[in-house]
């Protein structure tokens, strides 16, 4: 804040596409003349009339401004008051892009990075962020997701204050309409819509709508921020794109006010071809700019409270899916607004998007770390030993607490908790998600002199390019390799699939000695 003789104050604020980069900010300037401060009118005539009062004008004149600055600030802070705002967490839908994975568990509930779920994030973020009113929508196959919310931020010790976690589940209610399960997005948060006409949401301002399956690390309080100093109506974090990935989400068209213009759902062909725009508006440079000529939704908004609560029970109350309904109508009509989130951004939808984004942690620095004493991503408390590592080499591998291993060797690879590797075992470029459960060293020799399976992975076994799910049994001598590059390939009744050329291996099954896949 500058402060000159004349009591001319200048603000110096982002303009609406201020994103975590800081790319692309314009500088609008408010002055206050003739001697109003602030809304304050101050009796500059009487302090000019005595040139023996010069020393008593300076002393003024500075107090009013340190009260102007404070006013400011306190201005600033109310528009980061996250107590005034409310999140809620959409659980997702059926997940059919991530099955086999999704088979018995939500989205939001897979695991990923060796420890943590995906729900994981967006929670931590909320807590980081300092917002401690959440709620997570579920609808299918949601037992484990709130096995894991109530262990890991019930009774975590994680601190949510006067705030709340709550999981409220698709339910059925009196009439013929309450008959419907959730039948989008928005009819999710629309059967909850009273909900924010609690009397302990009545300081809720702004309501936060995030996704459970995306991997990112965000200050959301920057976003609502920006949100607000904007006066738009509704926000959407958005990131550039290429043209390989574009047509897979929501893209924009916007102003160079970072208004939103329009809005197109997932477009293909001719329709793709038309949202393209330049994204040096983003702040890109023009290399950039090249490759990257969308502007994808993440699938992350902030909506004014009275304006969600307008447009789902009155304005468009037949629409389902914020993505494809309510955010293009509202572009039309409402001050819809652009927030740039220049940073690592994944949203895991896809087998091969789950089976990268957790490989690309092993990268020397990888793109998305879970190592941030400042911002960390919070989970259940297992309270696991350590691993125990024989004789075994790692090469760019996360071994996650609790595993063991014995002569192995390990390369490019995510091991998850209690994992067990066996002796002379190869594993490359392969996601263990682990086990729920210890088998002591008893059950495993008993299970390995019946000749069974124990859980982990048995001796001499290789594989490469594979995903193992919790409390798989692999045993001696098994080669997993689809060495003949198949695409996909439902094998449940062996105990896999094969999805995008990754071999899936299921929960709970079985792999027999000396198979081979």
């Amino acid at each position: 804040m500058l402060v000159s003789a004349d009591c001319r104050i200048s603000l110096s604020a982002p303009s609406c596409l201020r994103g975590s980069s800081g790319l692309a900010r314009h500088i609008k300037l408010s002055s206050f003349c003739n001697g109003e401060l602030m809304g304050k009118k101050l009796n500059l005539a009487q302090l000019r009339s005595s040139s023996t009062n010069f020393s008593k004008k300076r002393i003024q004149m500075s107090l009013t401004s340190v009260a102007g600055e404070s006013k400011v600030q306190e201005t600033e802070s109310e528009k980061r008051d996250p107590r005034t705002v409310a999140s809620i967490i959409l659980g997702g839908g059926a997940g059919t892009r991530l099955f086999p994975l999704t088979k018995r568990r939500a989205k939001p509930a897979v695991p990923i990075g060796g420890a943590y779920r995906l729900i994981d994030v967006p929670m931590s973020n909320c807590i980081n962020s300092g917002i401690n009113k959440v709620y997570i929508l579920t609808q299918y196959n949601s037992a484990s997701l709130n096995r894991h919310l109530a262990r890991a931020y019930n009774s975590n010790g994680v601190g949510f204050g006067d705030g709340y976690v709550e999981v409220l589940a698709a339910t059925q209610t009196p009439g013929e309409a309450g008959k419907k399960w959730f039948q989008g997005t928005a009819d999710a948060v629309r059967q909850f819509h009273w909900l924010f006409e609690d009397a302990r949401s009545k300081e809720i301002e702004d309501v936060l709508i995030l996704s459970g399956d995306h991997l990112y690390r965000m200050d959301y309080m920057d976003f609502v921020q920006d949100h607000r100093q904007s006066g738009a109506d509704i926000s959407i974090s958005c990131i550039p794109i290429d043209d390989r990935r574009a047509s897979d989400f929501g893209l924009m068209k916007i102003d160079d006010k970072g208004r939103v213009l329009s809005f197109s759902e997932k477009p293909k062909g001719d329709d793709l071809k038309a949202m393209a725009v330049d994204t040096t508006i983003l702040g890109l440079s023009k290399e950039e700019a090249e490759k990257k000529p969308y502007i994808a939704s993440m699938g992350v908004y902030v909506f004014k409270k009275e304006i969600l609560l307008n447009l789902l029970r009155w304005r468009f109350p037949t629409a389902n899916d914020f993505g494809s309904e309510i955010i293009p109508f509202s572009a039309k009509e409402f001050y819809v607004n652009a927030y740039l989130f220049n940073d690592y951004w994944e949203d895991i939808g896809t087998i091969r998007s789950f089976f990268e984004a957790n490989l690309a942690l092993t990268e020397h620095p990888p793109a998305f770390s879970f190592y941030d004493a400042a911002k960390p991503i919070y989970t259940s408390r297992r309270n696991l030993p350590p691993s125990k590592i024989d004789g075994s080499k790692l090469i760019d591998s996360i071994i996650s607490h609790g595993s063991f291993l014995t002569n192995c060797l390990v390369e490019h690879s995510i091991v998850g908790i209690r994992s067990r590797i066996g002796s002379n075992v190869q594993l490359k470029d392969t996601v263990m998600l682990g086990a729920d459960f210890y088998e002591t060293e008893a059950e495993v020799a008993s299970l390995l002199a019946e000749g069974k399976v124990p859980i982990g992975i048995g001796e001499n076994t290789k594989i490469k390019e594979c995903i193992i799910d919790k409390n798989a049994r692999v045993g001696k001598n098994v080669i997993i390799a689809n060495s003949e590059g198949v695409q996909e390939a439902d094998r449940s009744s062996d105990g896999f699939y094969i999805r995008s050329g990754i071999t899936v291996i299921l929960k709970n099954s079985v792999i027999r000695d000396g198979a081979v896949i």
